[in-house]
C-alpha cells in the first residue's frame, strides 16, 4: 500500500493523500491537481502558489455550490459540500511559506467555512477554548453520544496540522462509537494558537495539555478518571511528553513515534528523509517563535522522549507505519522500550498486509484510527462493539 503518487515529489503528494483520508473526491482533487501537475517538478516549494490557487477556487465553488443548497433548504448537502471546501482551503494554505499574505484569507475562509458546515449538518462538534498563560487556544469538542459522564481523550496536532484536520482524521467518530467524547486542540504552534494568537511551541507539552485537563474537569459529561491523551505526528512527541507529566492522564496513544525530533533536525539539515511540507525551515522558525536557525535549535532541543517514557505509569500505545519516509521507525522501538514503567504497554507496526505503512497511515489511515480507538475503549472503559452509541 502506498500514497496516492499524483506529483513527482513526496510532499505534494503527501498534501493530496491528506486530503483524500481526510474526505476530498478524487475527482475533485484530480481537477484541482491537473493543470498544476508540470508545477510540482521544479521541487517542493516551488509552485506552492499555482497549488493554493487552484485549492481555493475549488474550494469557493463549492461554497457557491453549498449556497445553492442551502437557499433550497438541503443543509445535510451543503453541509458536505462546505467541509470539503474547508479541507480544500486548509491544505492549500499548509503548503504555503510563512508570511505569504495569501494564507491569512485563506484560512480566516476556511474556519468560518468549517464552523456553517458543523452547523449545517447538525454535527455533535463544539468550538470552546482553554486558558492558557494569560491567553487562550481553540479546541473542538466531539461529544459521544448518550447520558451521563463519559470517558474523553484529548487530541493534539503535530507540525503542521489543525483542529480540523484532527476532525476529519475519523478518530474522533470512531472514539464516539465507542461511547468516548474528544477534545482535538489546536496547541500553541498549530492551527487558530498560531495564525491567530501567536502562540509558539513548547517542547514540554504538559504547560498546555493540563489546562486541558482542568477545563476537562470541569464539565459534567467527563468522567475525570477516564480522561487519555493522543497525538499525531509530532503530537507523537506532546502526547507522551504530557502523560509524564500530568498524572491526571489515565492512559495514553501515539499515532506516529516522535521520539527524537531534536535529532531528526540533524538528519533533515543533511537531507536524510522527507519532510512534512514545502518552505520546511521558515516553517519550523515560525512554529517555535524562533529569529534564527540557532535560535530554533535552542528553543527545540529538549524535543526527545530519552528520560520521559520511563516517567509514564499508565498503560500507553504506539503506533506506527512500517515504511514511513519522515520518521524512522526505529523511533517506534525506542520509545517502546522506554515505557519501562507503563503497567500496559503495546507496539502496533502497521505492515503493507494491512496498510498505513506511510506516516501516520496517510496511504490508508483506517487502521491506525481504529487500532487506537479499540486501546482507548479498552483501557478507558468504552465499548468495542458500538452498543453504547446504537
Amino acid at each position: 500500500m502506498a500514497l496516492f503518487e499524483y506529483f513527482p515529489n513526496y510532499v505534494w503528494n503527501l498534501s493530496v493523500s491528506i486530503a483524500l483520508e481526510s474526505g476530498g473526491k478524487i475527482g475533485e482533487i484530480i481537477d484541482m491537481c491537473k493543470p498544476i501537475r508540470d508545477a510540482a517538478a521544479n521541487g517542493e516549494d516551488a509552485g506552492t502558489g499555482e497549488f493554493l490557487q487552484q485549492w481555493v477556487a475549488m474550494g469557493e465553488k463549492l461554497i457557491e455550490l453549498a449556497a445553492e443548497d442551502e437557499a433550497r433548504g438541503r443543509t445535510l448537502s451543503a453541509s458536505k459540500k462546505l467541509e470539503r471546501a474547508a479541507l480544500y482551503l486548509l491544505v492549500g494554505e499548509r503548503m504555503q511559506g510563512h508570511g505569504n499574505p495569501a494564507r491569512v484569507a485563506t484560512f480566516a475562509l476556511a474556519q468560518d467555512t468549517f464552523a456553517r458546515a458543523m452547523k449545517l449538518g447538525n454535527h455533535p462538534v463544539e468550538r470552546v477554548m482553554i486558558p492558557y498563560e494569560g491567553s487562550e487556544y481553540p479546541a473542538l469538542y466531539v461529544r459521544a453520544p448518550g447520558d451521563g459522564p463519559k470517558p474523553v481523550v484529548v487530541y493534539c496536532n503535530g507540525l503542521d496540522s489543525s483542529k480540523e484536520l484532527l476532525y476529519w482524521s475519523n478518530l474522533p467518530q470512531a472514539l464516539a462509537a465507542r461511547g468516548i467524547s474528544t477534545l482535538c486542540v489546536d496547541q500553541p504552534g498549530t492551527g487558530e494558537a498560531l495564525r491567530i494568537s501567536n502562540l509558539p511551541a513548547t517542547p514540554h507539552s504538559e504547560k498546555w495539555a493540563s489546562p486541558a485537563v482542568d477545563w476537562l474537569e470541569k464539565q459534567c459529561d467527563v468522567d475525570p478518571k477516564r480522561i487519555g491523551m493522543t497525538g499525531i505526528s509530532l503530537g507523537g512527541h506532546f502526547a507522551p511528553r504530557a502523560v509524564a507529566f500530568e498524572p491526571r492522564f489515565a492512559s495514553g496513544a501515539v499515532w506516529g513515534a516522535n521520539h527524537n525530533w531534536a535529532e531528526v533536525q540533524q538528519k533533515r539539515l543533511r537531507r536524510e528523509g522527507e519532510n512534512p511540507v514545502p518552505h520546511y525551515w521558515a516553517h519550523v522558525l515560525w512554529v517555535f517563535g524562533a529569529k534564527d536557525m540557532d535560535d530554533f535549535h535552542e528553543k527545540s532541543k529538549d524535543m526527545t522522549l530519552d528520560g520521559v517514557m520511563e516517567r509514564i505509569k499508565v498503560p500507553f500505545l504506539v503506533t506506527h507505519g512500517a515504511q514511513d519516509r519522515q520518521i524512522s521507525v526505529d523511533y517506534a522501538h525506542q520509545s517502546y522500550e522506554q515505557l519501562t514503567n507503563s503497567p500496559k504497554r503495546e507496539l502496533k507496526i502497521f505492515t503493507p498486509r494491512e496498510g498505513g505503512v506511510e506516516h501516520v497511515g496517510a496511504d490508508n489511515m483506517s487502521y491506525g484510527c481504529d487500532y487506537i480507538a479499540d486501546w482507548f475503549a479498552d483501557t478507558l472503559g468504552g465499548d468495542v462493539t458500538g452498543k453504547a452509541s446504537a
